[in-house]
């Protein structure tokens, strides 16, 4: 069976990947891509050697299985709901939502409809992260005490920054990935969040750095930085890494190490160019086997929202200076 895939919305970077992803994968076909902006469906559909429709519905009309929701973050839940709506299975960028509400709305119109909603967390497939899993699954350093992880990256600006169409900064941004590998890890939920948020790298209205500690229902506790705070001029847009302190033992993931370093004369700077696994090509790939057999998704949008829940947390914790619960979600 060749899935028939479709991406609603480019405006997320991620998307493109993910559209190279289709088109690199074998029974799979990218049929075409829909935006609200005409100009960049037109763009990103003759980089991808694909159609560019005219509008979200015509897409989702079209002979089509599943979608890629690669939109802004507030345009996450409308765009499920059409694609739910259509009876297409939807593969969507994180974070899920922009609120709890949103979230479990979007859980709901895809229960309803009968299709499946997975959340892009291509995080999970890293074979070092698969690895290290394996290495706490087996016993190998005892039982976890605690967790420290980071995904400090650049500023993405565009609207990235612009809070009515973001959601929120560095934090929502980049709290749910590494929250999700814990999650996954740790088989265990997040009960407690205190964080401390500021704007101090732009000194503008979004948040650009964050710090949280996280609880655990099994007694793990956890530090994140989830900060836009590597300068312009940093070779690549941010890292991925996990200490996991055992007793028994430390394992520590650094996921995208697997790097040359490219000096340039042609643009006057540095930068890393990976070599490893394309994570994002074996997140697309399980994606489309699930839609082809029917079978359950790796990740699922309870996974998404969950973890974008606790960087909900994160901001109500620093806004009143004390550790906060997150909603509960599962």
């Amino acid at each position: 069976m060749t899935v028939k895939i479709g991406i609603l919305s480019v405006a997320h970077m991620h998307a493109y990947s993910y559209a190279s992803a289709v088109n690199a994968l074998p029974g799979a076909e990218l049929v075409g891509i829909a935006d609200h902006d005409q100009a960049r469906a037109e763009s990103a559909a003759k980089t991808f050697a694909t159609r560019a429709f005219g509008s979200y519905e015509e897409l989702l009309a079209a002979d089509i299985d599943a979608v890629i929701v690669g939109s802004e973050n507030v345009r996450h839940r409308p765009l499920t709901e059409m694609a739910a709506a259509a009876g297409k299975h939807i593969l969507c960028e994180k974070p899920l939502a922009t609120s709890v509400a949103d979230g479990r709305a979007m859980l709901a119109a895809c229960k309803s409809a009968g299709v499946q909603l997975m959340t892009a967390f291509p995080c999970r497939f890293s074979p070092a992260m698969v690895r290290l899993k394996s290495a706490v699954d087996n016993g190998d350093i005892g039982k976890v005490i605690a967790v420290r992880g980071t995904n400090r990256g650049r500023c993405p600006f565009d609207w990235f920054t612009q809070l009515d169409q973001s959601g929120g900064g560095a934090v929502i941004d980049h709290t749910v990935h590494v929250t999700d590998l814990m999650r996954w890890l740790l088989k265990s939920e997040v009960t407690e969040v205190y964080a401390e948020i500021s704007n101090r790298m732009f000194q503008q209205e979004f948040d650009d750095t964050g710090f949280l500690t996280l609880e655990f229902d099994n007694g793990v506790f956890a530090t994140l930085d989830s900060s836009w705070s590597r300068p312009k001029s940093f070779p690549t847009w941010g890292d991925v890494t996990l200490s996991v302190v055992g007793e028994k033992g430390v394992l520590t993931l650094d996921m995208f190490s697997q790097n040359l370093v490219l000096y340039s004369d042609k643009t006057g700077g540095v930068s890393w160019s990976p070599w490893g696994t394309n994570i994002d090509e074996l997140m697309v790939a399980a994606f489309a086997k699930a839609v082809a057999s029917g079978s359950p998704l790796p990740i699922t949008g309870e996974d998404g929202l969950a973890a974008a829940a606790v960087s909900f947390a994160a901001y109500a914790s620093a806004k009143a200076g004390k550790p906060v619960a997150p909603e509960v979600v599962l």
